[in-house]
């Protein structure tokens, strides 16, 4: 059997050595990544010293069995292993894991350091078309791109839109070969559309760049995310009421109970993590309606819980902010142009009729994840939605997908031996962006390949002995 993982970041990298290590000599493992953050990923292998994992190094490893592995990579102290490590160090740790499981594995292993384009159903199997213009064909497909490049940025105007003053993507290379980041002056006035994840990363590398110009981040909401705190907060057990409203896929009550607790629990982010093994289940069993409610009115304060930084980025930003250096606001961005040696954007701010217009020097664009199948343009996803082997989820949320994580047509039948990992499945699953789960849903989705593999070569024992019985 041959099997095919298109993306080597975190899911794929997770799968491609769980089925490296389980696998016979009858299987063919190709890895098929980007070279420049192959076996690492965009967030992992882009990232710059100074940007900090948002997770504890204890709960990093990348085996569900073992959650301690990143850890113990480093020989790190019980101390250091409760810290919030740079995500330079943990692209290495991925690299070096696959690395080891490829030297060590009895199945076929093949690392393709070249972007996939294009895939076309051939009989049974598949033909993945490469950037190269080469090609090969495979018996099982597995999409592990990660998350899908984002949206452009409405109100970005024409001539704004090519000039070095707009910076569509905080860490791309220019034609220079430095970082588009890096030609900002210190001096100058920085307009961050997105105040998320993104936006951290962004304000740290300024700050560690000397910058002292005002940053303004912008967005709907204007929240930032909530910080974890130094030491880790003892677990707790979610009490009835949550429980009942869980299992009953209640989002109303549930938020209710959630409400009612916070101002009793020691520290509502043990309450947040508690919720964690249930979700997968209470989303899966959410009506449509709810998702979208949830998604329209609650995401943004969710995701300000759920994804938090780690303390020492936290405080130094509450630092930026307290100094005036830093401004959050709430509104839209109506407008953004280019007009002689600045840039004119017209924000109306959140609970007023008007909009302001100002001047910004650098416009970025850090609004980060995204899952947008339909209104993506991303080459291989848009050319598999264009020809029905994946559908796109109505409310933007990756693709349409079985449980067994095959992907969907446009008729829900599953595509045999097309599957999907990681946040293409939110769908399905919500939380799956996220090591704890992700390693989860890889090492089962490798059991449920070698299984069909077991299956396969067991029938093709059968009909041969059969064969051989025949006069």
């Amino acid at each position: 059997m041959r099997i095919s993982i298109i993306g080597a970041g975190f899911s794929g990298c997770a799968l491609a050595t769980e089925l490296a290590r389980g696998a016979s000599s009858d299987v063919d493992i190709q890895l098929v990544g980007v070279p420049e953050s192959f076996g690492r990923g965009v967030a992992y292998g882009e990232a710059r010293p100074e940007h900090l994992l948002n997770v504890r190094a204890r709960d990093l490893g990348a085996t569900a069995d073992h959650p301690g592995e990143f850890a113990d990579w480093l020989n790190l102290t019980e101390r250091a292993r409760t810290t919030f490590l740079p995500r330079l160090v943990y692209g290495e740790y991925l690299h070096s894991r696959l690395l080891a499981a490829s030297q060590l594995s009895l199945a076929g292993f093949n690392r393709i350091a070249q972007e996939a384009i294009a895939i076309d159903r051939e009989g049974p199997a598949f033909r993945v078309h490469l950037a190269d213009g080469s090609d090969f064909v495979s018996d099982r497909v597995v999409l592990t791109v990660g998350a899908l490049p984002p949206q452009p940025l409405a109100g970005i105007g024409p001539r704004l839109a090519v000039h070095p003053s707009y910076i569509a993507w905080p860490w791309q290379n220019g034609l220079d070969g430095i970082g588009a980041i890096d030609h900002i002056a210190p001096n100058q006035r920085v307009l961050i559309i997105g105040t998320g994840l993104t936006m951290a990363d962004v304000v740290a590398t300024l700050h560690r760049r000397g910058h002292r110009g005002p940053i303004t981040a912008l967005s709907r909401h204007g929240l930032l995310p909530q910080s974890h705190t130094d030491e880790p907060a003892a677990p707790i057990a979610l009490p009835p009421t949550v429980l009942h409203a869980i299992n009953t896929h209640d989002l109303r009550e549930l938020v209710r109970a959630l409400r009612a607790l916070t101002p009793i629990v020691p520290d509502w982010r043990s309450l947040i993590d508690a919720l964690r093994p249930y979700l997968q289940g209470f989303w899966r069993g959410l009506p449509s309606p709810q998702r979208a409610q949830f998604l329209r009115h609650l995401r943004s304060h969710w995701e300000v819980l759920r994804h938090r930084l780690a303390p020492t980025l936290s405080r130094e930003l509450e630092e930026l902010r307290v100094r005036g250096r830093l401004r959050m606001r709430a509104g839209r961005l109506l407008r953004a142009r280019r007009t002689g040696e600045a840039v004119e954007v017209l924000i109306r701010e959140r609970g007023f009729s008007h909009a302001s217009r100002e001047e910004f020097d650098v416009v970025v664009r850090a609004t980060g994840f995204d899952t947008d199948v339909d209104r993506t343009s991303h080459p291989l996803i848009a050319q598999l939605r264009d020809s029905g082997l994946i559908t796109a989820d109505p409310l933007g949320l990756g693709i349409e997908a079985s449980t067994r994580f095959e992907a969907l047509d446009g008729g829900g039948t599953p595509v045999r031996g097309l599957y999907a990992l990681g946040p293409l499945l939110r769908a399905q699953l919500w939380e799956i962006t996220a090591v704890p789960e992700l390693r989860v849903a890889a090492r089962a989705l490798a059991k449920q390949l070698l299984s069909a593999q077991e299956r396969q070569a067991s029938v093709g024992i059968r009909r041969g002995m059969e064969a051989l019985a025949r006069p």
